[in-house]
């Protein structure tokens, strides 16, 4: 009943209820957009391309991000991947080089022109990446799967594919000016859900006429698929709350100041980046070896490209917690946190301001980044684990990994929105034991 209460309560709220109907007819047209192949190709000879999209671990990881159009050689083929490679290249501009540096800093204005850069290089971007997709579609369907060929063929289908991620990337904008939540990553998480269904299907065969078990299996995968979700909230969640305290100031007849407040450190402040690019880079090394007529090389390629092996779960695994440190020195910055309090009064008790809150700031991150880490790797290693114990390849990746972590994020994200807007109107949340956090928790306090 408290759950059909919360539907009535959200439906009453017009803004609400226009921002869910908004959103889900904006992902409707992306959906249907992953279904529109490419003027001059027959999607009946696709089979070795979604093929590919399951074996290779870079191509499936693309083809998870574009909800399946890579695999069907849409015009949404290059998905969204651009938009956030250019993101993260303009991310580490902002450390390395002054100008954007200088950018960072100018406020609106600033930020207006770091998302400029950011398109232009998503361009730049897309033209390679279109060029390199036909390249591999080419090599991997047969002949007879091309209706056109030739240079006009090649040009168009670039221009295309690139249009195609632009209008995605707008559609995520609106989603997020318009809709609810975070718009890029709700395509994203869409991609991931849409094969859920067919997982779930392809599990259940197999566990009833295939590799057997029945439903006593299927029931224990569940009860672990639950632990697991449970153990990736926890991870996501969790943060180290360090208090800070703002000095009194009495102005007239009125006080400021002279509250405690918390900076919210994340354990997990990466997010599901360090996978991300250790997935990349794993592949690299393989790639360039099988290129080798060396027999040793060979099968280090294969150790490397063997999901469910011991070097490449190993290898995999400590390339996370590497990346993990990594990017959250890029992202969690000690000496501007510093600055910021000690501009605005504020000051940690029993440290001292400046250099030493720095320190303290970053000793904290780093003792929590390392359970984070591990904690993180050894989620990204679930699937194999899974994979192992004769759960459906498909079914598995959502024992842990990208799938898993970008799947808990945007949910917890999005339900934290739409808490917010019943909590406004003087409805109870969604929740009854407190309010839902979402992935960036808000506040004074979160620099």
């Amino acid at each position: 009943m408290k759950l059909f209460d919360t539907l009535k309560n959200i439906w009453k709220i017009e803004e609400l209820r226009t921002r869910i109907l908004t959103t889900l007819g904006l992902v409707l047209v992306y959906r249907l957009g992953t279904e529109v192949v490419l003027p001059g190709i027959n999607p009946a000879h696709l089979e070795a391309l979604a093929q590919q999209g399951e074996n290779n671990g870079i191509v499936g990881l693309l083809n998870m991000f574009s909800g399946g159009a890579f695999s069907n050689a849409s015009i949404f083929a290059l998905g969204i991947m651009p938009y956030i490679s250019a993101s993260i290249v303009v991310q580490l501009l902002g450390i390395a080089v002054p100008y954007f540096q200088r950018l960072q800093k100018e406020g609106e204005s600033g930020r207006r022109k770091i998302n400029q850069i950011t398109r232009y290089l998503t361009l730049i971007i897309l033209v390679l990446q279109g060029s390199a997709y036909l390249t591999n579609l080419q090599s991997t369907v047969p002949p007879e799967a091309f209706v056109l060929t030739g240079t006009f063929f090649s040009i168009s289908s670039i221009v295309m594919m690139a249009a195609g991620s632009m209008f995605v990337m707008w559609l995520g904008e609106r989603i997020t000016d318009k809709g609810v939540g975070n718009g890029i990553s709700l395509i994203i998480m869409v991609g991931i859900v849409a094969r859920l269904p067919f997982a779930l299907f392809a599990e259940f065969t197999g566990r009833m006429v295939q590799h057997g078990g029945g439903a006593v299996v299927l029931i224990i995968e569940g009860i672990t698929l639950f632990f697991v979700f449970c153990a990736t909230i926890m991870l996501v969640q969790g943060t180290r709350k360090v208090p800070v305290q703002y000095a009194k100031r009495v102005v007239g007849n009125k006080q400021y100041g002279g509250v405690r407040q918390y900076i919210p450190l994340k354990i997990n402040a990466a997010g599901v980046m360090p996978i991300i690019f250790a997935q990349a880079i794993i592949m690299l090394p393989a790639s360039f070896m099988t290129l080798s007529d060396s027999g040793s090389m060979a099968g280090i390629a294969a150790a490397l490209t063997n999901p469910v092996g011991f070097w490449f779960n190993l290898i995999f695994f400590l390339m996370i917690v590497a990346f993990t440190y990594f990017y959250t020195a890029i992202t969690v910055n000690p000496m501007q946190m510093s600055e910021d309090m000690k501009k605005n009064g504020g000051f940690i008790p029993g440290v001292k301001p400046g250099r030493k809150t720095m320190e303290f700031l970053d000793t904290v991150m780093s003792r929590i980044t390392l359970p984070g880490s591990i904690f993180l790797g050894i989620v990204a290693i679930l699937p194999a684990f899974a994979q192992l114990s004769d759960v459906n390849q498909q079914f598995a990746q959502f024992y842990g990994g990208t799938s898993l972590l970008i799947l808990v994020g945007v949910v917890l994200d999005t339900l934290q929105q739409i808490e917010s807007h019943l909590l406004m109107r003087h409805y109870d949340g969604l929740m009854k034991s407190g309010r839902i956090k979402g992935k960036n928790p808000g506040g004074p306090t979160a620099y």
